[in-house]
């Protein structure tokens, strides 16, 4: 996939536990312009790679920036970038991605952000005030001092309901909330696995057809079979066995075969990989359900295969 070197122009604290990180074109030229929702992965020196959303505003190419959460159970990801990232340091990031892109409706768009599932809706938030859209949100947050992006927010002036636990004394109560909206309008969520169920729930109770959401961690553990099966790789004509107790990447990986791959929880989309033959296990939180039942794409860092074999265009 296209790369960027970018350097690290400004680093804030934004909330508890939250950084902002601004890139700037480490060449002084532009960044390549992006979509509301779109992601970018950054390759960290450490040898991760992680993705994260872009809170900017689309039309800006001079720069890209990102809110990171630090994750308890970091792997190593944000770790490295909340204590050892620095104002000057090079990052090479890949070229702008979106999994999570606003449909082409005139509707009201209903933004639900769920702590740092804000960071894709603050995008959209942008474009569409800037758009002159009907456009509102809903941020919930264990308490102010988790909330990030506020200031940038307030700024937009469009209608914000604000839910903080520890002043409510309760959580938010996503399907009230819901039901108040058109049921026309297009709903956007980002945030944690639970706070997303209680969404797709919502959804499904109150009969809200355009209903969009945003992963931030897989949905189920990756595909390992418990007898193997056979990819053929249509391209170069091999044909690997995939092993019990494997996954179907790492089997990849380890012929030496080129795959991109990011995630490798099946929500970032790097390694959507075209199918041609055989029926997939999805286990991601990307494709659609369209995709899903045409299986003629899947992410090969979690999913695994329902049939003997398997024929991909790789």
């Amino acid at each position: 996939m296209p790369t960027l070197r970018t350097t690290v122009a400004a680093l804030r604290q934004e909330a508890t536990g939250v950084i902002r990180i601004e890139l700037r074109p480490a060449d002084g030229a532009s960044f390549p312009a992006f979509t509301p929702g779109a992601h970018v992965d950054v390759r960290l020196p450490n040898g991760i790679t992680r993705s994260y959303s872009l809170t900017n505003a689309p039309d800006e190419t001079h720069r890209y920036v990102l809110g990171v959460l630090e994750v308890p159970e970091s792997r190593g990801g944000s770790r490295y970038l909340h204590h050892e990232l620095e104002v000057g340091a090079e990052l090479i990031i890949s070229s702008p991605r979106n999994n999570f892109s606003l449909a082409d409706s005139t509707e009201r768009a209903v933004l639900i952000a769920g702590g740092i599932g804000i960071t894709p809706l603050l995008c959209m938030a942008r474009h569409l005030r800037a758009q002159g859209r009907d456009v509102v949100l809903a941020y919930c947050a264990q308490t102010r001092k988790h909330a990030a992006f506020v200031d940038d927010i307030l700024a937009l002036g469009i209608p914000v309901m604000w839910h903080f636990d520890d002043e409510q004394g309760v959580q938010f109560d996503l399907e009230r909330y819901m039901a108040s909206q058109p049921r026309d309008a297009h709903f956007y969520a980002c945030g944690p696995g639970g706070f997303l169920g209680a969404f797709e729930r919502a959804c499904h109770d109150l009969g809200i057809q355009n209903g969009h959401i945003e992963r931030f961690s897989g949905a189920k553990p990756a595909a390992e079979p418990r007898s193997s099966y056979a990819v053929t790789l249509n391209r170069s004509g091999r044909t690997l066995s995939v092993e019990p107790g494997t996954t179907l990447l790492q089997t990849l990986l380890s012929a030496g075969v080129e795959v991109p791959y990011s995630c490798q929880e099946g929500v970032c989309g790097a390694c959507k990989t075209a199918v041609l033959a055989g029926e997939p296990d999805h286990r991601d939180s990307v494709l659609t359900a369209t995709e899903r039942a045409s299986n003629t794409v899947m992410t090969v860092c979690v999913s695994g295969c329902r049939t003997p074999s398997l024929r991909l265009d790789l």
